[in-house]
């Protein structure tokens, strides 16, 4: 027994415990945030065929002359993101053609069109993750302008993506990419009190492994034909 708490105490407590968030840890006589089984979903490549953030950026060079005026500054970026892809100045320099504008006009069209290449199976895997009593979270570095709109259909308890400013849209305020899903999950748990228990992850490139080592169960896919490897 904790030294100073009466049994009718640590019951009363563990009583409100239950009722919130928090489990009794006796062996070390306090309360923690309760653990919950979490399943964390990919989407570009693990979800669906093909990269998202890729097709929209063609879709800007197909339909618009601006992106083309700043031909040099995205290659500057390419040759940057080459050399190191956790390169958040490389990302930007290859979307710094964007405009709100765009975004408003360009974003439903390849939305419509990339939804069509999600794999079969995508929507209702969620939905047996769900049946399990598990949460799902999808973690995605595509960015918030068109990631969420993707997958909108598919219930996930939480959708995670790269959050970009609404008036610069190629400029990044978090780059949910690599370690940063890591955090990015964490942060998110953390905000709605408790502990993420990751029983399985679903990823497709090396960029996913800081994510998957956190699983008891990594399921790594196979981004041409959406198996598992």
């Amino acid at each position: 027994m904790v030294a100073g708490k009466s049994p009718f105490f640590l019951q009363k407590m563990k009583d409100i415990a239950r009722m919130h968030k928090y489990v009794y840890d006796a062996e070390k006589g306090v309360f923690m945030l309760k653990r919950v089984n979490v399943v964390v979903f990919d989407f570009d490549g693990t979800l669906s065929a093909s990269d998202s953030n890729l097709e929209f950026g063609r879709y800007c060079f197909a339909h618009s002359i601006r992106p083309w005026l700043f031909l040099p500054l995205f290659l500057i970026g390419a040759g940057l993101y080459y050399c190191n892809k956790h390169s958040i100045v490389s990302r930007q320099l290859m979307r710094c053609f964007l405009t709100p504008k765009m975004v408003r006009e360009f974003a439903p069209n390849v939305i419509c069109e990339h939804k069509t290449r999600r794999f079969g199976w995508a929507a209702a895997q969620v939905a047996k993750e769900k049946a399990a009593g598990n949460i799902c979270v999808l973690i995605s570095a595509g960015p918030d302008y068109l990631v969420p709109e993707l997958v909108r259909d598919m219930e996930f308890d939480a959708i995670i993506t790269s959050k970009m400013y609404a008036k610069h849209p190629w400029k990044y305020k978090f780059m949910c990419w690599g370690p940063n899903k890591v955090v990015a999950l964490d942060n998110w748990a953390k905000r709605h009190e408790f502990i993420p228990n990751v029983v399985r992850s679903y990823g497709d490139s090396n960029s996913d492994k800081y994510i998957m080592a956190r699983a008891k169960t990594p399921v790594w896919i196979n981004r041409k034909t959406g198996i598992p490897m």
